[in-house]
């Protein structure tokens, strides 16, 4: 039996989007239905267990996508009330101006946006507030313009990380603090642990949707939030050209939810799935889909750890994702390549038990040894839209990615760099290991906005 439900406003997903919309309309008026496919993430010892996180994959969600050769893959989302910022590493740093225009990479083009920066700046300044964004205005040469500060000073740093950034300085290089979304308020929750990024926050101090936005929208009483709700199907009018609703699975019930508005915001891949899977007789491609590039144009950016050991000297840094550095942001930084090469910045400290999965067959303790005496960089370089790169829907309604990374050598000529200013500072032993096809924390561009119907699937507004 399916019952029937109504909203003027439904919002599948409660992640970053998602959250944030259910947020913002709290005191509209408006009746709003947020449905979540998983539940709130439980507040337990194994949160902040390294074992639990990385080895048993206690926080993945438990299935498998496909890959282009028809092979299964454990993709890296995580269903609950907050999505896939649970377990964030809480860097929310601005893009900057140029990033809205056509920028220039060795690949490619990186296609202008059909809005700009200044349209940007308001919301970006909501949701730093919103977020509990610290960070210092300017300190990075390449920061946007701002109406003014920061809503909270930066994160301190450790001496540690204090001193790499001062050789980082003698090199010639602009270290800056990394704009992190943290409960480090006065009286704030946040304790500066080691079993942050990547982990749940068991004293819910990181700026999540689900505390920072998803907890305030349901208290105020227009927001009604189910979990355990699983979207199956957009329904249209008959017409097909406007979404009426949802179908959704819940509480061992089917119900179709009538609604003024929809809104789809479960990530790039799963929000392009669910409009292919909504197909019906006058869209047999999908919804949404006269371009034909619904699931198209899938970016995750180009990824890489890497990890720098000085053998002679222990590093007791605790809250390590603090610095940030951006010379090599724009293109101009090396006369030898004249393109972006992207962004290095901390990963959370890496324990012995985090780098099972990297080397099964290295003893645990030559492990916590190399964790002890390393820093533990993320390095990222853009990615370029490609209509190749792509979420589709097998014959029996699988998940599959099809993804071929590229702009590779901005992203070696990053490493290189890298791998440079740290051996200056003191590093002997460099190891990187670039990110395939399961690390997806990063998608985006699968549903493209613009002000061309053939070239993009959602408006411009």
């Amino acid at each position: 039996m399916k019952h029937n439900h109504h909203a003027d406003v439904v919002i599948v997903g409660t992640g970053m989007g998602g959250g944030t919309l259910a947020w913002a309309l709290r005191d509209s008026g408006a009746r709003v239905l947020l449905l979540e496919r998983g539940g709130f993430l439980p507040s337990e010892p194994q949160n902040w267990s390294p074992e639990a996180v990385f080895t048993e994959n206690r926080y993945k969600a438990a299935e498998y996508w496909r890959d282009a050769d028809g092979g299964w893959f454990s993709p890296g989302v995580h269903y609950y009330v907050g999505g896939n910022t649970k377990v964030y590493g809480a860097a929310l740093p601005r893009l900057r101006q140029d990033d809205f225009e056509d920028v220039q990479h060795a690949g490619g083009i990186a296609p202008a946006w059909p809005v700009t920066y200044e349209e940007f700046a308001p919301y970006y300044d909501r949701a730093e507030r919103l977020y509990w964004v610290h960070g210092e205005a300017g300190a990075d040469p390449t920061d946007p313009p701002r109406s003014g500060p920061f809503p909270f000073p930066p994160m301190p740093a450790d001496p540690y990380m204090d001193d790499l950034a001062d050789q980082f300085r003698a090199q010639g290089l602009h270290p800056a603090p990394l704009p992190v979304g943290l409960d480090y308020r006065p009286g704030g929750a946040c304790i500066r642990c080691q079993t942050c990024d990547a982990f749940p926050c068991r004293v819910l101090a990181k700026g999540d949707a689900d505390v920072c936005a998803v907890r305030p929208a349901i208290a105020s009483g227009d927001v009604e939030l189910w979990t355990d709700a699983r979207v199956t199907r957009i329904t249209t009018n008959d017409a097909g050209t406007r979404a009426m609703g949802v179908e959704v699975a819940h509480a061992g019930e089917r119900f179709n939810v009538e609604a003024d508005v929809v809104v789809l915001s479960c990530g790039a891949v799963n929000s392009a799935a669910l409009l292919l899977t909504s197909a019906n007789d006058r869209h047999p491609e999908g919804l949404g889909n006269s371009s034909g590039l619904v699931g198209r144009n899938y970016m995750v950016h180009t990824n890489s750890v890497l990890v720098a050991i000085d053998p002679r000297r222990p590093n007791p840094t605790v809250f390590q994702k603090t610095i940030s550095v951006n010379d090599f942001y724009r293109a101009g930084a090396d006369p030898e390549f004249l393109f972006p090469m992207g962004n290095l910045q901390p990963v959370g400290k890496l324990q012995a038990a985090m780098m099972r999965g990297a080397a099964p067959h290295v003893p645990v303790w030559a492990l916590g040894t190399a964790a002890s005496h390393s820093v533990d960089w993320w390095v990222m370089s853009e990615d370029l839209p490609d209509p190749a790169n792509r979420v589709t829907l097998d014959s029996a309604g699988n998940i599959t990615i099809r993804w071929r990374p590229n702009n590779l050598a901005a992203h070696d000529r990053l490493m290189g760099h890298a791998k440079e200013a740290l051996g200056r500072a003191g590093y002997p032993i460099l190891l990187d290991r670039r990110m395939g096809i399961a690390t997806n924390s990063h998608q985006c561009g699968t549903l493209r906005f613009g002000r061309d119907s053939s070239a993009s699937v959602l408006d411009s507004f």
